[in-house]
């Protein structure tokens, strides 16, 4: 199957009550049943920490970060390791819990439009888009990081 350049690809996650569309490309891998170890002294949003491939993974709760709802009981959460876009070289990764299995998209280009119904984004995200007639979020992934290394810093 060949990649249309004419489309985004991307993955779509529940958190509270909403849809976060994230890049395709920054996703390095969706696991189940994952043991979360503590951070003690962190926000309430990040929720601990996961070991992946050697790596301590910060695991953020984006619903409580962005005041979207809590998330339901832990063991059917998925958790979505996605590649970190900022130059800390301390922070390679971070992980997102997700209530449901994420989901592969393909948005054409011109159908995916801002949605400039609201003034006041919640805390983490950079737009609401509309994919055809339903809504999602697009989350600042940079703006997550730098949240995440200032809240890791403050444990130090």
């Amino acid at each position: 199957m060949g990649y249309n350049s004419d489309e985004i690809r991307g993955v779509l996650i529940q958190v509270g009550e909403e849809r976060l569309l994230l890049p395709n490309a920054t996703v390095a891998e969706v696991l189940a049943r994952v043991a979360i170890e503590p951070v003690e002294g962190t926000p309430e949003w990040l929720a601990g920490q996961i070991v992946w491939h050697g790596w301590n993974v910060p695991l953020v709760a984006f619903s409580r970060l962005a005041g979207l709802g809590q998330e339901p009981a832990m063991r059917n959460n998925r958790v979505i390791v996605l590649k970190g876009l900022g130059k800390d070289e301390t922070l390679p990764y971070f992980a997102l819990l997700t209530a449901s299995f994420p989901q592969l998209v393909s948005v054409p280009r011109d159908s995916l439009l801002a949605d400039a119904s609201e003034e006041d984004l919640p805390r983490g995200i950079q737009m609401r888009v509309l994919l055809g007639e339903q809504s999602a979020l697009l989350p600042d992934l940079e703006g997550v990081e730098r949240m995440i290394g200032e809240a890791l810093a403050a444990t130090a």
